[in-house]
């Protein structure tokens, strides 16, 4: 910690990700989950329609850092998607990928599968029109209504918020 004529600068803080600007809604995001403990919205390159990025709302560098009762929540939430998403989108299986290298903010990757080639690297798509993610992200956000998950469910897709 370094300290200036009376102000306090941490240097052990990390700068705010790029996560926690869409959290904070300096960067757009397509919400589908809120709740005290973390969020979950639409990747930008999305390998099947419906994969989101669940994401704790506290700045954790990687999934080892984090505490067992977050991995847990984060779990749970990814489940509770990944039901909703088979139904919605028709597949037999919702696939979960932790791998992080791309940015230092813990996030699970959930995404509805139809095989194994759908979690590959290169079946990320970069190219999604806007509207296609938005539709995408809303029929997941009516599912998980439908579900039971409705008190989750942000009030509009661009906020994390509930109300």
């Amino acid at each position: 910690m370094i300290i200036y004529a009376g102000a306090v600068t941490d240097t052990t803080s990390p700068a705010p990700s790029v996560f926690t600007k869409i959290i904070n809604g300096e960067i757009p995001g397509r919400f589908v989950w809120a709740d005290e403990l973390c969020v979950a919205f639409a990747t930008i390159a999305p390998h099947t329609d419906g994969h989101v990025l669940v994401v704790p709302r506290q700045q954790v560098a990687s999934y080892v850092d984090a505490s067992d009762e977050l991995v847990a929540h984060l779990a749970v939430v990814a489940k509770r998607i990944g039901r909703t998403q088979t139904r919605v989108f028709g597949t037999a299986r919702a696939g979960v990928m932790v791998v992080g290298y791309e940015i230092d903010h813990l996030h699970l990757h959930v995404l509805p599968i139809r095989g194994e080639a759908d979690v590959a690297p290169a079946a990320a798509r970069h190219d999604v029109p806007d509207a296609e993610l938005d539709a995408a992200m809303e029929r997941l956000r009516a599912g998980l209504r439908e579900d039971g998950w409705g008190e989750n469910v942000p009030a509009s897709l661009g906020s994390p918020a509930l109300t």
